[in-house]
Order: structure tokens, then C-alpha cells, then sequence
């Protein structure tokens, strides 16, 4: 017996951060999760504006003049920017695990970003169901056509 929340034999789907397994009948409090992580994200979103603007204030009592204030400002901008981009391309397609090592700092500097993709995405679903939905079918799908027999003899076939 198969059936969708992967109780039985067969595929069982992968938990979501903050959703478990939830997502794949959207039950067990689903919406209020979707609402939470879209709050938590924008609170969080807000928490770090507020923690860069103290920086940009330390800059400026530091006094180390315009192009560096300039280039820190510049930074945090384009790093957020490429975040926000392969954090929203991540809830479409795994990357590449290379790739993701390789770009870890630049997705620390740009945690805004980041955030704020998971918030926007919260509004259209559960950050990543809609790729992890698409992995769960094709794997039940495998188990059933797998699982699936063959009604009667095939030797006893009538020929045309």
C-alpha cells in the first residue's frame, strides 16, 4: 500500500525546512507555516537592514573616506542581489554542490537577498515544494510502474 504521505511502502517525501512533510497534502497547519516563514523571513530581512545600517554608521565614524564607504555599499548590494538570484533558482532545481561550496561567501554577504527570496516564495508556496513535489511523483510513479504486475500468462498470448 502506497499512499501520499509515505506511510507505506515505497517513496517517502523529503521533509521541507519549517514544513516536515506537510506540503504534500497541505494539511497539519500548512498555511499558518507558510505565513509564519513568510513573517519570520521579512523580520529577519529587517533585522539585517537595521545590522548593515549600524555597520554603514561604523563606517562613517571611521572615517575611511568615500570610495570605501562607496565600495562596502556597492558590495552588500551585488552579493544580495546574485543571493536573492540562486536562492530563487535553488527552489526550482538542486545546484550543484560544487558550485554552492564555491559560492558560500558570497551568499553570507548577501543573507538579504537570500531572505528575501524565501519570503517572496512563501507567498506562492512552501519555499521548494514545487521541486521536491515534482521529485516525490517521479519516484512514486517508479515504485508503482516497479510494483505494478503482469495479469496472466504471456506464453499463453494469442497471436495476430
Amino acid at each position: 500500500m502506497n499512499d501520499e504521505t509515505g506511510t507505506g511502502p515505497g517513496p517517502r517525501p523529503e521533509p521541507l525546512r519549517f514544513f516536515g512533510t506537510t506540503w504534500v497534502n497541505h494539511d497539519d497547519g500548512y498555511t499558518a507555516r507558510r505565513i509564519g516563514t513568510a513573517a519570520g523571513s521579512l523580520a529577519a530581512a529587517g533585522a539585517a537592514c537595521l545590522v548593515l545600517r549600524f555597520a554603514y554608521q561604523g563606517i562613517q565614524i571611521a572615517n575611511v573616506g568615500s570610495f570605501v564607504t562607496l565600495l562596502v555599499i556597492v558590495m552588500f548590494a551585488i552579493c544580495s542581489a546574485l543571493a536573492f538570484g540562486h536562492t530563487w533558482e535553488a527552489f526550482k532545481k538542486r545546484p550543484d554542490p560544487d558550485r554552492q561550496a564555491s559560492l558560500r561567501g558570497l551568499l553570507a554577504i548577501g543573507f538579504v537577498g537570500s531572505l528575501l527570496a524565501y519570503f517572496f516564495r512563501s507567498f506562492t508556496e512552501a519555499p521548494g515544494e514545487k521541486l521536491h513535489r515534482e521529485e516525490y511523483e517521479a519516484a512514486v510513479a517508479r515504485h508503482e510502474k516497479r510494483t505494478t504486475r503482469r495479469t496472466g500468462n504471456p506464453s499463453k498470448k494469442r497471436r495476430r
